[in-house]
């Protein structure tokens, strides 16, 4: 397989479950049952949203920190990042003491600037274009020599976003399905090769926006298929696919349902009343798609996981 297209396989993935255990949470699994009479399956969700820095990207991030070697390691790591994965890289870099530099975007929430830098990241913002991130990225490498982790397309992340579905199948062995949302597919990607990797009856759902819809056109067309400029609330899902995640989609990945704005903001306000769980929009597209019958898992026991919990509260959807 070209270097492009490396995955890792699930030996990788326990290997990374060991790596990063000293420095992430095991989250827990959490049920409920109005919950579940509102779409007619039995689901359980496993709550990445209380995550260290509050979203699965944590385990990425560390994974690919902590597999560097060391003289590696010590010209310190780069990424771009409007959010999650930005703080997460610094995480990683602090935990293993080394320098982390992150690109952003001038016009990032200024929530996300701020927990980027307590995480001890120096900041380099730049003009909101994929071309512009990639330049700043490329200076600071030119600079330092630190490693470029990409928010996505980096096997040693996949393989860490792939230890949250070996969490939730061993505290739930007996799952039907299990469902991720999907952005650049890293998540997505490491869910679907772990639980494949256990159980090859298993179904693997992805879930997304019908307004940021590009990885069910990929799925459908073989190839990778741009997302458009969208207007979509779910801002961590606002990217388009990897090849490299693509391949591991069309490998494992059954079928990708899609959801209204409104099955998202709903989706949302059900779990913060039912569950009390404070979630971002990313996280309850899972459940959006459940509510407006997308996925069809009527009568099953389905994992959802919930991606992260980082959500500006003075900005909340149903707010006026």
């Amino acid at each position: 397989m070209p270097h492009s297209l490396r995955l890792p396989d699930l030996a990788a993935i326990r290997a990374a479950q060991a790596r990063i255990a000293p420095h992430v949470h095991r989250t827990p699994v959490l049920t409920s049952s109005s919950i579940d009479g509102e779409v007619g399956a039995r689901l359980y969700f496993k709550c990445e949203n209380l995550q260290k820095v509050g979203a699965f990207k944590a385990r990425g991030a560390v994974n690919a920190v902590f597999s560097l070697p060391a003289d590696v390691a010590g010209r310190g790591v780069v990424t771009h990042s409007s959010g999650n994965h930005g703080a997460a890289l610094a995480y990683a870099a602090r935990r293993r003491g080394i320098p982390a530099w992150v690109v952003m975007p001038e016009n990032a929430p200024k929530v996300k600037i701020a927990n980027v830098a307590r995480e001890g990241a120096t900041i380099r913002f730049c003009v909101a274009t994929v071309a512009a991130r990639e330049a700043a990225c490329a200076e600071v490498q030119g600079e330092s020599g630190a490693t470029l982790i990409h928010p996505f397309d980096n096997a040693e992340v996949i393989a860490g976003q792939g230890t949250a579905a070996l969490e939730l199948l061993a505290d739930v062995p007996d799952l039907d399905a299990v469902i991720a949302p999907c952005g650049g597919g890293g998540l997505l990607a490491g869910t679907a090769i772990a639980a494949h990797g256990l159980s090859a009856r298993l179904r693997v759902l992805g879930a997304e926006p019908a307004q940021a819809d590009d990885a069910a056109r990929s799925l459908a067309s073989g190839r990778v298929e741009p997302l458009p400029t969208t207007t979509t609330i779910a801002d961590g899902l606002r990217t388009t696919l990897s090849p490299r995640t693509l391949a591991a989609l069309r490998a494992h990945v059954e079928a990708i349902g899609t959801c209204s704005e409104d099955a998202i903001v709903r989706a949302m306000r059900l779990i913060f009343e039912r569950m009390k769980l404070v979630v971002e929009p990313s996280s309850a597209v899972p459940l959006a798609c459940l509510l407006e019958g997308t996925l069809p898992l009527r009568g099953a026991r389905v994992g959802v996981l919930l991606s992260g919990g980082n959500v500006d509260l003075d900005r909340l959807p149903w707010q006026t």
